[in-house]
């Protein structure tokens, strides 16, 4: 078979302490999964269920650097930690879901806030907001037969060294578990699917020649550069 010009190569993110790298399919994001984050982006966390968006695999950044993009006056930072899929399929049970998770990172949700904002209020798709290019900044993968399912750990991020986001990832609203249930009783969840978890409050602005730093208390750190 001929192409008509040559493919993408294939997305990965490198494994510690593996010369593997970890071929990725999907990016699946949650949206407002810590009840303080919620209610600062205007939400009630008590009255919706889970929703989620995407990212292409593509935007994901494994160098440190965001790339400040265009069209936009008002970039956000999300630490998130991430969920990295070995296997997957349909109508998991939130107690078998843990069986299908490969490892985990750390990345920030990078995000046009003002173009974000300006899609819900005429009630358009998210995409111009979150499906930002380099948007996915994320760390090598730790595997889970090393670290176990982190249940409890600090989340935070620092802004030049500043503390901006500080919460623990035990007061996500929907768990890991929950999240890859809920996701596989809407699409068909395969080995390769990356699922961003969710950002604590305190999201805010960067700019050109910031620098973000951010955790979670057990997986690891991570630093990117606004470039």
């Amino acid at each position: 078979m001929a192409y008509a010009f040559d493919p993408s190569p294939v997305v990965t993110i490198p494994v510690v302490g593996s010369s593997l790298l970890y071929p990725v399919h999907r990016i699946y994001c949650v949206g407002r999964n810590y009840a303080e984050h919620a209610r600062e982006m205007g939400s009630d966390p008590d009255k919706e269920p889970p929703f989620f968006f995407a990212k292409a695999a593509d935007q994901i950044v494994l160098d440190g650097k965001f790339p400040y993009p265009p069209a936009t006056k008002d970039v956000h930072f999300e630490m998130e930690l991430c969920v990295m899929l070995k296997s997957g399929g349909t109508d998991i049970r939130p107690e078998d879901a843990l069986k299908h998770v490969y490892g985990y990172a750390l990345g920030l949700d990078m995000t046009r806030r003002d173009l974000q904002n300006q899609a819900k209020k005429t009630g358009r798709p998210w995409e111009i907001g979150k499906m930002v290019e380099k948007s996915a900044p994320i760390t090598s993968i730790v595997l889970a037969e090393k670290i176990g399912h982190p249940k409890k750990g600090k989340i935070w991020l620092d802004l030049n060294g500043v503390r901006k986001q500080e919460s623990d990832i035990d007061q996500m609203i929907w768990d890991v578990p929950n999240q890859i249930a809920f996701l596989s009783q809407l699409w068909t969840l395969q080995a390769g699917d990356v699922i961003m978890t969710g950002t604590p409050a305190g999201v805010g602005a960067c700019k050109k020649g910031d620098v973000m730093k951010g955790g979670v208390d057990g997986v690891g750190t991570i630093e990117v550069h606004v470039v």
